[in-house]
């Protein structure tokens, strides 16, 4: 019918700058390429660092439809999206559910998403912060990396790397908050935001060769966290 899925690869925004490549650049040209007459409308993508499904639709009708199911089945408290992520470190739990406050935070030039882990009902009310939730499962675990599944409740911006981050497993490649988990003698420990600046990510000897990575090369370690799995009415 209306409706085509893509993969998306990490690194490519839904909406560019002018200029910028991105997914809405791309829609006219794949329209053209698959000969088809209607103009596409992004129902469901992930972010910009993130890679997975991206869900089109042609039909302006079935778009607001999937919309609202989406919203009233955050309400229902089911989980319509699943993401799979690496993450260096393994949970304490095999499962749980990862539940905190987020905001905007200044940190210098640059804002950036911080934890609150007991927002007031006032912040919560004036929409300061917002209140979030992430159901996880470790699906396997290897040479201190995991695969896990993630379920988000709530849509925030950078939602699933803070919330991977407070398990003290940050993503792999997760060169915005992974710098918040430290370690003292392999124990891992949270570091708050003004300690932590951002920077590339840090990993061991060990898992660099097994990567084929040299330390040079990690920055342009994309993130591993991806939209597997969308749920439809």
């Amino acid at each position: 019918g209306p409706l085509l899925a893509l993969n998306k690869p990490p690194g490519l925004p839904v909406l560019g700058q002018p200029g910028e490549l991105s997914l809405d650049a791309l829609l006219p040209v794949l329209r053209r390429r698959l000969g088809l007459p209607a103009e596409f409308h992004v129902v469901k993508a992930p972010a910009r660092q993130c890679s997975g499904l991206v869900l089109l639709s042609s039909c302006y009708h079935t778009t607001k439809k999937l919309l609202q199911f989406f919203t009233k089945a955050r309400q229902r408290s089911q989980y319509p999206a699943t993401y799979c992520a690496v993450t260096v470190g393994v949970p304490a739990e095999a499962e749980g559910k990862i539940h905190t406050g987020l905001r905007w935070q200044q940190q210098g030039d640059t804002a950036m998403v911080v934890p609150v882990p007991a927002p007031g009902r006032h912040s919560l009310a004036r929409k300061e912060v917002k209140s979030t939730l992430t159901r996880y499962r470790v699906l396997g675990a290897s040479g201190g990396c995991a695969l896990l599944q993630l379920q988000p409740k709530t849509a925030f911006p950078e939602q699933l790397q803070v919330h991977l981050t407070l398990l003290l497993c940050p993503a792999l490649g997760d060169h915005e908050h992974s710098s918040r988990v430290g370690s003292v003698l392999g124990v891992p420990f949270l570091l708050t935001p003004e300690a932590a600046p951002t920077r590339t990510q840090v990993l061991d000897k060990e898992l660099l060769s097994r990567l084929g990575l040299s330390p040079q090369q990690l920055c342009h370690l994309p993130l591993h966290i991806h939209l597997q799995e969308l749920m439809l009415p």
